[in-house]
């Protein structure tokens, strides 16, 4: 891979809490243009990487360098500028239940693009349209909405300051199988769209067989394997093979093979 691919280049990575070693020694890319799913078992450290390479945990080893720049080594303000590159939609959404639609969306243009409220809210509704949002729901409550218009509202909010790399954790999580296979197509209509990098932590096997370009493996503390989805797949270790070649993985290729024809 030439260096110009990575976007994202993380090197020696390490996240300990107390005595409690989550990775050691992880190294991975994101590509330009990818969308590269991370998968694991429980307490493989998914969510702590996504949320060690936007910044919100300041890892204990290691180095995160984002469009060429160590990103644990910048100052506050080129750092935050870095940041505003990326966009973050967490597990449950995180929508303020207090804002309606609009202004849940709205209010990072005002904070950090210091655009005023009325051009704010009108980039808002446009993001919200992006996201398959009908114009009516700008002005519900998180409360008023569907799983699926909360997950769709969320990934708004992400694209609000035309992120280049979209963090997503766990987007399908709690989607009926319809809502689920809707999402996927959305995120990879956005990432051919807009041309972004998509960094997905997800259990969804039909979302991998669907849409991931390549696969990252974490399991005993750092990335075991990245590559192709049937690259992985045939990698030999005991997980990855009751993962992937379990009743569920097989469920999973079968449908995606049925898609295709």
């Amino acid at each position: 891979m030439n260096a110009a691919d990575a976007v994202i280049e993380v090197r020696g990575l390490a996240n300990r809490f107390g005595r409690q070693s989550v990775h050691e020694n992880l190294d991975l890319d994101i590509r330009r243009g990818e969308i590269l799913g991370v998968v694991g078992g429980s307490g493989s450290g998914k969510s702590v990487l996504l949320r060690s390479i936007v910044g919100l945990r300041r890892p204990n080893a290691g180095s995160v360098r984002v469009f060429g720049e160590n990103l644990l080594e910048l100052p506050t303000r080129r750092r935050s500028e870095i940041e505003r590159r990326f966009g973050v939609l967490f597990q449950r959404g995180a929508l303020f239940t207090s804002l309606n639609l609009q202004e849940n969306v709205a209010l990072p243009l005002i904070e950090h693009a210091g655009l005023a409220r009325d051009d704010a809210e009108y980039l808002a509704r446009q993001k919200l349209a992006l996201a398959g949002l009908p114009a009516d729901a700008a002005c519900k409550y998180p409360d008023q909405l569907s799983g699926g218009m909360i997950k769709r509202a969320a990934l708004a909010r992400a694209l609000a300051l035309d992120p280049e790399v979209l963090f997503l954790d766990e987007p399908t999580a709690g989607l009926d199988p319809i809502g689920a296979a809707a999402f996927d197509q959305l995120l990879l209509t956005l990432r051919d769209a807009l041309g972004l990098s998509v960094f997905l932590v997800t259990h969804d096997l039909d979302t991998l067989y669907a849409i991931c370009d390549r696969v990252a493996v974490l399991a005993q503390k750092r990335v075991l394997a990245v590559d192709t989805l049937a690259a992985v797949a045939a990698t030999d270790d005991p997980w990855i093979r009751e993962y992937f070649h379990g009743p569920r993985g097989r469920a999973a290729q079968a449908a995606q093979k049925q898609e295709r024809f």
